[in-house]
């Protein structure tokens, strides 16, 4: 039996493991996100597996059944990465580009543990309504956006705001499960 560990503090994908019947605990990565790539795809699989990596080298003890699993999330939109927002006016600006138009979400996802390593992602075509500058921001003010990439979480508040979505749902929360299951599966 392998001895799951997510490397993330967030709660929509302890959420979401649960969900699904995973048993895991969960350790915080304290990797550093700064890296430079500009791909969507590259960048989430690059920091998952940082994040996975960082946790795996605090805790292993070249002990095989500990597979640590690492996860990323941005939106991508019109050739720019959007992470966490800095401050309520950054939240603003995301939302309102955002606003009226389709975007993507892309996760990164890696396992990892003493021996082998695995990194894949999903990506999520979203369509937002146009929102009007109240509307955004009465959405900040409720706090939703300040944690999540992209300024908005879709299972929240924000879903009034989804004109409609092609892909994995769960993606957009923060973690394509299903496809981490088979994922895990094949480790």
């Amino acid at each position: 039996m392998k001895h799951l560990i997510l490397a993330s503090g967030s709660p929509r994908r302890k959420e979401l493991m649960s969900q699904v019947g995973l048993v895991f605990e969960v350790i915080s990565s304290d990797a550093d996100e700064n890296i430079s790539v500009s791909q969507p795809e590259d960048y989430v699989m690059e920091l998952s597996s940082l994040k996975a990596q960082s946790v795996l080298d605090t805790i292993s003890e070249n002990d095989d059944s500990v597979v640590v699993i690492g996860a990323d999330t941005i939106v991508y939109h019109k050739g720019n990465i959007l992470t966490k927002p800095e401050d309520k006016e950054d939240a603003f600006r995301i939302l309102r580009d955002l606003s009226g138009d389709v975007h993507q979400v892309y996760t990164g996802v890696s396992i990892c543990s003493t021996n082998k390593k695995v990194s894949f992602y999903e990506k999520t075509d979203v369509w937002v309504y146009d929102m009007t500058e109240d509307e955004i921001r009465d959405y900040i003010g409720t706090g939703e956006p300040m944690d999540k990439a992209g300024a908005y979480g879709i299972q929240g508040r924000f879903a009034a705001y989804i004109k409609g979505i092609e892909g994995d749902y769960n993606n957009v929360v923060g973690l394509p499960v299903a496809r981490l299951v088979h994922e895990l599966k094949a480790f």
